[in-house]
Protein backbone atom coordinates (compact mmCIF):
# COMPACT_ATOMS: atom_id res chain seq x y z
CA UNK A 1 0.00 0.00 0.00
CA UNK A 2 1.54 3.57 -0.86
CA UNK A 3 0.77 6.76 1.47
CA UNK A 4 0.62 9.29 -0.03
CA UNK A 5 2.03 12.52 1.80
CA UNK A 6 0.75 16.04 1.26
CA UNK A 7 2.90 18.73 0.46
CA UNK A 8 1.63 21.89 2.60
CA UNK A 9 1.31 24.70 0.53
CA UNK A 10 2.93 28.11 0.73
CA UNK A 11 -0.27 30.42 1.99
CA UNK A 12 -0.34 32.95 -0.57
CA UNK A 13 -1.60 36.49 0.59
CA UNK A 14 -5.00 37.33 -0.42
CA UNK A 15 -5.70 40.99 -2.80
CA UNK A 16 -8.37 41.60 0.40
CA UNK A 17 -5.71 41.41 2.95
CA UNK A 18 -2.92 43.14 0.62
CA UNK A 19 -5.02 45.86 0.31
CA UNK A 20 -5.42 45.80 4.20
CA UNK A 21 -1.78 45.79 4.97
CA UNK A 22 -1.32 48.87 2.39
CA UNK A 23 -3.87 51.08 3.75
CA UNK A 24 -2.83 50.03 7.98
CA UNK A 25 0.83 50.90 6.74
CA UNK A 26 -0.35 54.02 4.67
CA UNK A 27 -2.44 54.94 7.95
CA UNK A 28 0.81 54.18 10.23
CA UNK A 29 2.89 56.24 8.07
CA UNK A 30 0.42 59.29 8.53
CA UNK A 31 0.37 59.16 12.00
CA UNK A 32 4.18 59.26 12.42
CA UNK A 33 4.40 62.02 10.09
CA UNK A 34 2.09 64.22 11.76
CA UNK A 35 3.71 63.53 15.01
CA UNK A 36 7.29 63.95 13.56
CA UNK A 37 5.82 67.60 12.01
CA UNK A 38 4.22 68.96 14.39
CA UNK A 39 6.10 67.97 17.55
CA UNK A 40 9.36 69.14 15.51
CA UNK A 41 7.98 72.60 14.51
CA UNK A 42 6.98 72.59 18.12
CA UNK A 43 10.64 72.21 19.20
CA UNK A 44 12.33 74.53 17.03
CA UNK A 45 9.70 77.66 17.68
CA UNK A 46 10.09 76.94 21.32
CA UNK A 47 13.60 76.59 21.43
CA UNK A 48 14.32 79.44 19.02
CA UNK A 49 13.29 81.72 22.21
CA UNK A 50 15.83 80.55 24.64
CA UNK A 51 19.38 81.89 24.72
CA UNK A 52 21.56 80.81 22.43
CA UNK A 53 24.70 82.38 23.71
CA UNK A 54 25.90 85.06 26.00
CA UNK A 55 28.92 87.00 26.97
CA UNK A 56 29.85 90.20 28.30
CA UNK A 57 30.94 93.78 27.09
CA UNK A 58 33.35 96.07 28.69
CA UNK A 59 31.55 99.35 30.00
CA UNK A 60 33.56 101.87 31.88
CA UNK A 61 35.76 100.47 33.73
CA UNK A 62 33.34 97.37 34.41
CA UNK A 63 31.62 94.51 32.36
CA UNK A 64 27.84 94.13 31.35
CA UNK A 65 26.19 90.26 30.45
CA UNK A 66 24.90 90.30 27.53
CA UNK A 67 22.61 87.40 26.01
CA UNK A 68 21.12 86.25 22.48
CA UNK A 69 17.82 84.78 21.79
CA UNK A 70 17.83 82.34 18.94
CA UNK A 71 15.70 84.83 17.30
CA UNK A 72 18.07 87.21 17.68
CA UNK A 73 20.59 85.17 16.18
CA UNK A 74 18.84 84.00 13.44
CA UNK A 75 15.51 84.04 12.24
CA UNK A 76 15.36 81.42 9.95
CA UNK A 77 14.41 78.70 11.50
CA UNK A 78 11.02 80.11 13.14
CA UNK A 79 10.49 80.89 9.40
CA UNK A 80 10.92 77.66 8.35
CA UNK A 81 9.25 75.89 10.62
CA UNK A 82 5.87 77.81 10.18
CA UNK A 83 6.17 77.26 6.76
CA UNK A 84 6.83 73.75 6.70
CA UNK A 85 3.33 73.57 9.45
CA UNK A 86 2.01 74.93 6.65
CA UNK A 87 3.40 72.35 4.00
CA UNK A 88 2.23 69.79 6.29
CA UNK A 89 -1.29 70.62 6.36
CA UNK A 90 -1.56 71.32 2.57
CA UNK A 91 -0.35 67.99 1.99
CA UNK A 92 -3.56 66.92 2.44
CA UNK A 93 -5.11 69.34 0.45
CA UNK A 94 -3.28 68.35 -3.24
CA UNK A 95 -3.33 65.30 -5.31
CA UNK A 96 -0.66 63.37 -7.24
CA UNK A 97 1.96 65.73 -9.01
CA UNK A 98 1.07 68.60 -6.03
CA UNK A 99 1.18 66.30 -3.32
CA UNK A 100 4.64 65.61 -4.26
CA UNK A 101 6.04 69.35 -4.49
CA UNK A 102 4.21 70.16 -1.00
CA UNK A 103 5.81 67.07 0.49
CA UNK A 104 9.57 68.61 -1.12
CA UNK A 105 8.79 71.75 0.68
CA UNK A 106 8.24 70.03 3.67
CA UNK A 107 11.46 68.25 3.99
CA UNK A 108 13.59 71.29 2.34
CA UNK A 109 12.40 73.66 5.56
CA UNK A 110 13.37 70.62 7.54
CA UNK A 111 16.64 70.19 6.30
CA UNK A 112 17.57 74.58 6.32
CA UNK A 113 16.18 74.87 9.52
CA UNK A 114 18.57 72.43 10.78
CA UNK A 115 21.19 73.69 8.80
CA UNK A 116 20.44 77.42 10.38
CA UNK A 117 20.90 76.24 13.68
CA UNK A 118 23.74 74.74 13.47
CA UNK A 119 25.53 77.71 11.25
CA UNK A 120 23.95 79.66 14.51
CA UNK A 121 25.89 77.63 17.03
CA UNK A 122 29.15 79.83 16.47
CA UNK A 123 27.83 82.99 15.17
CA UNK A 124 28.52 86.00 17.57
CA UNK A 125 26.68 88.36 15.45
CA UNK A 126 24.14 89.01 17.34
CA UNK A 127 25.50 89.38 20.50
CA UNK A 128 28.92 92.07 18.56
CA UNK A 129 25.54 94.12 17.75
CA UNK A 130 24.48 94.25 21.36
CA UNK A 131 27.59 94.85 22.66
CA UNK A 132 28.17 98.03 20.28
CA UNK A 133 24.56 99.48 21.26
CA UNK A 134 25.24 98.78 25.10
CA UNK A 135 28.93 100.65 25.05
CA UNK A 136 28.25 103.18 22.28
CA UNK A 137 31.30 102.29 20.75
CA UNK A 138 30.86 100.47 16.47
CA UNK A 139 33.70 98.83 17.48
CA UNK A 140 33.26 97.20 20.65
CA UNK A 141 32.48 93.37 20.81
CA UNK A 142 31.51 90.78 22.99
CA UNK A 143 33.97 89.19 25.43
CA UNK A 144 33.64 86.01 27.21
CA UNK A 145 31.29 84.20 25.07
CA UNK A 146 29.90 81.00 25.50
CA UNK A 147 27.52 78.87 23.95
CA UNK A 148 24.11 76.80 25.04
CA UNK A 149 23.13 73.88 23.76
CA UNK A 150 19.69 74.77 22.26
CA UNK A 151 20.70 75.54 18.61
CA UNK A 152 21.44 71.39 18.76
CA UNK A 153 17.98 70.92 20.25
CA UNK A 154 16.82 73.30 17.34
CA UNK A 155 18.48 71.63 14.72
CA UNK A 156 16.79 68.01 16.25
CA UNK A 157 13.36 69.77 16.24
CA UNK A 158 14.44 70.83 12.44
CA UNK A 159 15.39 66.99 11.72
CA UNK A 160 11.65 65.59 12.82
CA UNK A 161 10.04 68.24 9.88
CA UNK A 162 12.84 66.86 7.76
CA UNK A 163 11.53 63.14 8.21
CA UNK A 164 7.97 64.19 8.16
CA UNK A 165 8.60 65.22 4.27
CA UNK A 166 10.43 61.85 3.65
CA UNK A 167 7.99 60.31 4.73
CA UNK A 168 5.84 62.68 3.03
CA UNK A 169 7.51 61.91 -0.46
CA UNK A 170 7.52 57.82 0.32
CA UNK A 171 3.95 57.25 1.62
CA UNK A 172 2.19 60.75 0.62
CA UNK A 173 0.41 59.04 -2.27
CA UNK A 174 -1.50 56.73 -0.08
CA UNK A 175 -2.43 59.13 2.32
CA UNK A 176 -6.62 60.20 2.04
CA UNK A 177 -7.37 63.99 0.28
CA UNK A 178 -9.98 66.12 1.97
CA UNK A 179 -13.37 65.42 0.51
CA UNK A 180 -14.15 67.24 -2.56
CA UNK A 181 -17.52 67.28 -1.83
CA UNK A 182 -18.22 70.98 -1.25
CA UNK A 183 -16.02 72.06 -4.38
CA UNK A 184 -17.70 73.61 -7.63
CA UNK A 185 -16.46 71.94 -11.03
CA UNK A 186 -18.06 74.71 -12.84
CA UNK A 187 -20.86 72.98 -13.85
CA UNK A 188 -23.68 75.18 -13.99
CA UNK A 189 -26.62 74.06 -11.26
CA UNK A 190 -29.86 73.13 -11.90
CA UNK A 191 -32.27 75.72 -10.64
CA UNK A 192 -34.98 74.80 -8.63
CA UNK A 193 -38.28 75.17 -10.17
CA UNK A 194 -40.42 78.37 -8.75
CA UNK A 195 -43.80 77.19 -7.02
CA UNK A 196 -46.84 79.76 -6.85
CA UNK A 197 -47.30 80.99 -3.51
CA UNK A 198 -50.72 80.06 -1.85
CA UNK A 199 -52.99 82.74 -1.68
CA UNK A 200 -54.63 81.14 1.40
CA UNK A 201 -51.20 81.11 3.75
CA UNK A 202 -51.42 84.32 6.23
CA UNK A 203 -48.25 86.02 4.81
CA UNK A 204 -49.90 86.17 1.57
CA UNK A 205 -53.04 87.39 2.85
CA UNK A 206 -51.08 90.47 4.27
CA UNK A 207 -49.15 90.77 1.16
CA UNK A 208 -52.27 91.05 -0.86
CA UNK A 209 -53.59 93.86 1.71
CA UNK A 210 -50.48 95.94 1.79
CA UNK A 211 -50.68 96.14 -2.26
CA UNK A 212 -54.74 97.43 -1.66
CA UNK A 213 -56.35 94.20 -2.96
CA UNK A 214 -58.51 92.15 -1.67
CA UNK A 215 -57.92 88.58 -0.74
CA UNK A 216 -61.45 87.72 -0.08
CA UNK A 217 -62.55 88.45 -3.87
CA UNK A 218 -62.44 85.40 -6.04
CA UNK A 219 -61.39 86.40 -9.57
Amino acid sequence: MEYVTAVPQPRTESGSEAAAAAASGARRSLGIALLLGALGAAVVLMTSGQTWAKGTVAVGGGTIPLTASGGDVTGVPTALAIVGLAALVAVFAVRKAGRLLVSALLALCGAGAAAAALLGVSDNSALDEKAAKTAGDTAATIDAVTHTAWPYVTAAGALLIFLAGLLALRYGKLWPTMSGRYERDGSPRARKPRTAPDPERPEEIWKALDRGEDPTREE
